[in-house]
């Protein structure tokens, strides 16, 4: 009976690290998809996304079973717990995927991103995934050292919204078209949103390992919303 239970708790683990690949692949497409202007690559990525909000339903269905089956205690009950916050947030990575390819759907035939902003956009794809990366081996390890790697990569995804913001704002009005100026404003706040749920994902594995309250993250960070 305990080796089936210990089982279970690892098959938690792995479904965590599997949605957290299938996030990793979402993003990627989706950025490759706005990028490039491939529609079907876009449409993968849309159309992929519920199979990824069925994947947390299923997860979190398990983590309530155990929790009312075998009533854990202390890092037990800490995984469990932290599970259920920690699916939210890669569903939610998910959801901020697909949002990015339906921007590259919406502006095909054209691409999305002006040629100035390519190289930002695809710098902070590659931070969002490197940040999702290392979180996955947190979960995975439960190594605290590597999480401040992801903190990191979350402060040069803000300074890089940032960034794009301000020669947004201080361009003349000929730069860009409305359209423009909507799709990159929702897209760095996109690729932003993205780190803050990867900080998330480690400080859950914080929890996990040092049973320390969460209540002193920053709404900006332990996020709740998209």
């Amino acid at each position: 009976m305990r080796e089936a239970y210990q089982s279970d708790l690892r098959h938690i683990v792995d479904d965590l690290l599997d949605m957290a690949e299938m996030v990793g692949t979402a993003l990627e497409s989706a950025t490759a998809s706005l990028l490039e202007g491939d529609l079907a690559l876009a449409e993968r990525v849309v159309t992929a996304d519920p199979h990824l909000d069925a994947r947390q339903v299923e997860l979190d269905a398990k983590a309530v079973e155990l929790l009312a089956r075998q009533s854990p205690v202390a890092t037990d009950l800490r995984l469990l717990v932290a599970t259920l916050r920690m699916s939210s947030s890669l569903e939610r990575m998910g959801d901020l995927a697909a949002h990015v390819a339906l921007i590259a759907r919406r502006a095909h035939p054209e691409i999305a991103v002006p040629e100035q902003h390519r190289a930002q956009i695809a710098r902070m794809c590659e931070l969002g995934l490197s940040a999702l990366q290392a979180a996955s081996q947190v979960i995975e390890n439960r190594d605290l050292a590597l999480a401040a790697q992801v903190e990191k990569q979350d402060e040069e995804l803000d300074d890089l919204m940032l960034e794009i913001s301000r020669e947004i704002s201080s361009s003349s009005e000929q730069s860009y078209t409305n359209a423009q100026i909507i799709d990159l404003t929702l897209l760095i706040r996109f690729y932003e949103r993205l780190g803050d749920h990867a900080v998330s994902l480690v400080r859950r594995v914080g929890f996990l390992v040092t049973g320390d309250s969460l209540d002193t993250l920053s709404e900006g960070v332990d996020v709740q919303e998209i």
